[in-house]
């Protein structure tokens, strides 16, 4: 199978026509019916182009070569995966030990393991190649990557820095004793109990918005 072969199948896949092929590529219906039908071959430009909305590797469309690219693709999924699971579990015994033992250990043992969790993610996003320098994750594969992985784990890594400064300033305004928990504190009234718990969702839910519009782009 030649790369005219490849970029009629790929399109197939997709479901599309020449036509919302071409828009999207920048070039004229009768280009994309040249490429398929072998007669003249993508700009450069265009193969990189082509690349990215595939979602394969520049060397699959010239050579075939897909085995790499599925390979780091997945090794980024399970980096990824594996960083946000570490956040949870983070979270989790952060949670357990402060109602176990009220102590601010909680905060830091779960501070540590989400550390790790983002070191993890960081090592799999940033050890693949892009498609310009070799087989390996397409740029927008990447990209949906590190848009689900933050959407996820914006809601896991805001609750305790959120947490310790309510109940800090909460403390200080109300006269009692303050506590580095993982979670917000109910202190001497209600309102800024759910006042803390209204920020934490608008923060969480106006970051995931932010990010589903930049990925759009």
């Amino acid at each position: 199978m030649n790369m005219a072969d490849r970029i009629l199948e790929l399109r197939k896949k997709k479901g599309i026509s020449q036509e919302e092929l071409a828009d999207k590529i920048g070039v004229s219906r009768q280009a994309v019916s040249k490429w398929e039908s072998d007669t003249s071959y993508p700009e450069p430009e265009k193969i990189i182009l082509l690349s990215d909305f595939f979602q394969v590797t520049t060397d699959y469309l010239l050579k075939g070569e897909e085995q790499k690219q599925q390979k780091s693709q997945t090794e980024v999924l399970i980096f990824a995966a594996v960083g946000t699971a570490l956040n949870a579990v983070g979270l989790i015994i952060a949670v357990i030990i402060w109602m176990e033992e009220r102590s601010p250990v909680s905060v830091a043992a779960g501070l540590i393991l989400m550390v790790f969790g983002c070191m993890i993610f960081a090592i799999g996003h940033f050890s693949s190649p892009a498609p310009q320098d070799g087989p390996g994750c397409s740029r927008s594969a990447k990209r949906k990557t590190v848009t689900w992985f933050w959407m996820i784990n914006i809601w896991l890594l805001s609750l305790m820095p959120l947490s310790c400064i309510f109940n800090f300033i909460q403390g200080i305004l109300g006269g009692h004793w303050w506590a580095i928990s993982p979670i917000p504190e109910l202190g001497n009234f209600l309102w800024p109990f759910l006042l803390c718990w209204a920020c934490y969702l608008f923060l969480c839910i106006t970051a995931d918005i932010l990010l589903l519009i930049k990925a759009k782009k």
